[in-house]
């Protein structure tokens, strides 16, 4: 099944920080990196006095759940040094982001796909486009009318 993992870094060696995650994702033997999008800086939501963002998404192909998928995603953030602390939408080494797996869409604690903030980021869905023109959000439609609708 086709998911799609959204990247991003505000701390330290930014660039590095994206390359290691994406080696690590595509050296797990339960996921195939399919392709990446280009790497973009962007400025922080939410908090906006931190340091601007990289920002990037990968396609993978995988048949885990949408849950074990986001447990790798998270084991991957913490061999990085990602620590939970601070404000929500603060500074961090790494992010990796569950956006979409297939056509799946799940609601539990702790788990929504797609993302729950997808639709209203530009750093989110210029990537997805790049990396799928016509990429489909269950429930919300064409990433390319959900990034009209940003401009």
């Amino acid at each position: 099944m086709r998911a799609y993992v959204g990247l991003g870094s505000n701390l330290g060696d930014r660039g590095a920080m994206l390359s290691r995650a994406l080696e690590l994702l595509g050296t797990d033997a339960e996921l195939e990196l399919v392709a990446t999008s280009a790497v973009r800086e962007t400025e922080p939501v939410g908090l906006r006095e931190q340091p601007p963002f990289l920002n990037a998404a990968a396609a993978i192909e995988t048949e885990l759940s949408a849950r074990l998928l986001l447990e790798r995603l998270l084991e991957i953030e913490r061999r990085l040094g990602r620590v939970r602390e601070g404000p929500r939408f603060g500074p961090r080494t790494i992010d990796l982001d569950l956006l979409l797996l297939g056509d799946q869409v799940v609601d539990e604690p702790g788990l929504c796909v797609p993302h729950p903030r997808l639709a209203e980021r530009r750093f989110v869905l210029e990537p997805l486009h790049e990396l799928d023109p016509r990429l489909e959000v269950p429930g919300l439609g064409p990433v390319a009318t959900l990034l009209a609708s940003l401009q």
